[in-house]
């Protein structure tokens, strides 16, 4: 696979549409060229131009732009200085010149040549055993993870009111939705095939599911108080599920709300974090040699924590987070423990809430052991929309000034972020989802200019797992006009939040056996491993350092799709659809080729 970037050199003449802003950046737009040239608009719009430099008469130099003909603009030909001045000053006359309000500064003109990399990707073939160990088993994530497992391997069925249902995996962008390949016959009709296809991927129904929580109840009756499933459906699953008892975990009552105490009755015993570390890297171990698997994953769909402060000497650092775990440093949270327990034991790890799970002593330590994490807080309802809504507006050119999200909810997820100190985690996971899409247009957006942004998240009991989302939409439009769009949203929480689970467990278990080569490397390597891969599921993406945050939500999906592409050898879809575009031309052309072919064809049969 190559993928083309730009560098940049200085020739004489540079056409409009060649500058870029940089290697491997978008070419300039004309308003853009325009102003780093320090000229004016070119002569009429319609006009591919170039920019020439005129010594001006009142000193200094002059940028102009030169309308470049139209056999020039087709055969692509450069001029010299010489040939370009002649041009320009055609172009503009001696008193245009002397009207000139100001000197301009002398800019080397700048051209983009492509620059090619070559990518060999490798991918083990060999589907493993693989066991899932979730954070939060009891909750109403985990009890309907692993219900819906069980019903789609048992192929259930169930009657509601508004008639039977079958179990399914709807909402799973990896086992729901399909992935063009390409275009088939005389007309190129396009050919789809199911997105678990492109690569071998597990099926979720071999997952082996386990885990932890702070509430001993069985998973029958997790599943029971969840109240998310229908309760015929809850019959038939009971039987399989309350034989299933999640572990102890690890509770530290400063991290999350204080009314999750009543839940708290399995927990890990003693004061000491580094026995409550080697404890669940045994819990690990034990999993994964009883069941006989290949690879565990272990994510935290567990209580959203508070933020824990980053401090110099505690967890900065991978050794000085070790020595703070040994020391029982209170700003060393659960999750950073379980983290922590699965980079030692070789796991992958992923963070489905919003706390900063992944302090600097975490990531050095994955990088350090060559452990994939992925994380943070899971991307289901109002946010997914956001980034979809946000996107649209700011790509067509509208100016979102205002952003209003409001949210109640009343289950167990709610009831802990009604303490603020976790809600402050969410709000901060929800109000950055919209910041490189605002960066992405410096038109609408001077530098450090964004829309006003507000999270308000409520707990309503009555409500249950069934969240209602509201957002506002206010933007500028044309000539100082205003626009406002108002979204209700009721979102089934862990209903959603389910297939993205099984989906981020998924993708996280396939690129882990994705391996890359370019020249410049001497053997085949995996991917970082920060897996920012997985930001089509999260809402706040953590990503390599120095790697620019994408929250786009259909530029997410297509690096997941094209990388999974480029695996199996098919070019990244850029929907250009040419072969749907063909001018007359090359219909006359194709047609003429296909009669001598069957002309041919006759005379030889006849023969």
């Amino acid at each position: 696979m190559h993928i083309d970037s730009f560098e940049v050199d200085s020739p004489h003449v540079t056409y409009g549409y060649a500058p870029t802003r940089g290697i491997g950046r978008a070419p300039l737009s004309g308003a853009s060229l325009h102003k780093q040239c320090g000229g004016r608009a070119p002569p009429s719009p319609r006009f591919i131009v170039r920019c020439a430099q005129l010594p001006c008469a009142q000193g200094g130099v002059h940028r102009v732009h030169v309308p470049v003909p139209d056999h020039e603009r087709h055969q692509g030909r450069r001029q010299n200085g010489a040939q370009l001045a002649t041009n320009a000053r055609t172009a503009v006359s001696p008193a245009q010149q002397l009207s000139w309000p100001r000197p301009c500064p002398t800019v080397t003109p700048q051209v983009a040549r492509p620059k090619t990399t070559e990518y060999q990707f490798r991918t083990k073939r060999k589907v493993p055993k693989m066991g899932l160990m979730l954070v939060g088993w009891g909750g109403n994530n985990g009890s309907t993870t692993t219900a819906g497992i069980i019903a789609n391997k048992l192929k259930m069925e169930w009657e509601t009111k508004n008639g039977k249902k079958k179990a399914n995996y709807f909402g799973s962008v990896t086992q729901a939705s399909t992935s063009r390949l390409g275009g088939h016959g005389p007309h190129s009709a396009d050919v789809h095939v199911p997105f678990n296809k492109l690569l071998p991927m597990v099926d979720p129904n071999d997952i082996v599911i386990g885990g932890w929580d702070i509430s001993k109840a069985n998973l029958a009756d997790s599943m029971t108080r969840a109240k998310v499933l229908d309760i015929t459906l809850q019959q038939q699953l009971r039987p399989h599920m309350q034989h299933l008892t999640p572990l102890p975990s690890v509770y530290y009552p400063d991290f999350i709300a204080a009314n999750q105490e009543e839940r708290a009755d399995n927990i890990i015993l003693g004061e000491s974090k580094m026995a409550h570390l080697e404890q669940i890297r045994k819990d690990i171990r034990d999993f994964k040699a009883a069941n006989g698997l290949d690879t565990v994953v272990v994510l935290w769909t567990a209580n959203t924590e508070r933020f824990a402060s980053v401090q110099s000497g505690v967890n900065d650092t991978a050794a000085n987070l070790m020595a703070a775990i040994e020391c029982n440093e209170p700003e060393v949270a659960p999750s950073t423990i379980f983290a922590v327990a699965s980079i030692l034991e070789g796991s992958i790890y992923i963070n489905g809430s919003p706390q900063n799970t992944f302090v600097p002593g975490v990531i050095e330590m994955a990088e350090k052991h060559n452990v994939m994490i992925g994380g943070d807080d899971f991307k289901s309802g109002q946010t997914k929309m956001k980034s979809v809504m946000v996107d649209f507006l700011v790509s067509a050119g509208i100016k979102p000034t205002s952003i209003v999200s409001y949210n109640h909810l009343g289950n167990n997820d709610g009831k802990n972020l009604s303490a603020p100190q976790t809600f402050r985690s969410k709000e901060i996971s929800k109000s950055n989802v919209v910041d490189d899409m605002v960066g992405s247009n410096r038109i609408l957006y001077e530098k450090d200019e964004h829309p006003d942004h507000v999270v308000v998240i409520k707990y309503v009991p009555y409500v249950a797992d069934s969240k209602r989302a509201m957002d506002e939409y206010t933007s500028e439009i044309f000539m100082g006009g205003t626009n406002t769009i108002v979204m209700h949203n009721t979102c089934e929480d862990s209903l959603l939040a389910t297939p993205l689970i099984l989906d981020l467990a998924l993708l996280a278990e396939m690129t882990s056996r994705i391996e890359y080569k370019t020249a410049a490397m001497p053997s085949y390597s995996c991917f970082h491993p920060i897996m920012s891969i997985l930001s089509y599921l999260i809402k706040a993406p953590l990503v390599p350092p120095g790697t620019p945050i994408v929250n786009a939500l259909f530029k997410q999906r297509c690096c997941i799709e094209n990388i999974f592409r480029a695996c199996v050898g098919l070019p990244a879809e850029n929907s250009m659809l040419l072969e749907h575009k063909r001018g007359l031309v090359e219909k006359a052309a194709l047609s003429k080729g296909a009669g001598s072919s069957a002309s041919g064809a006759a005379k030889k049969q006849k023969l």
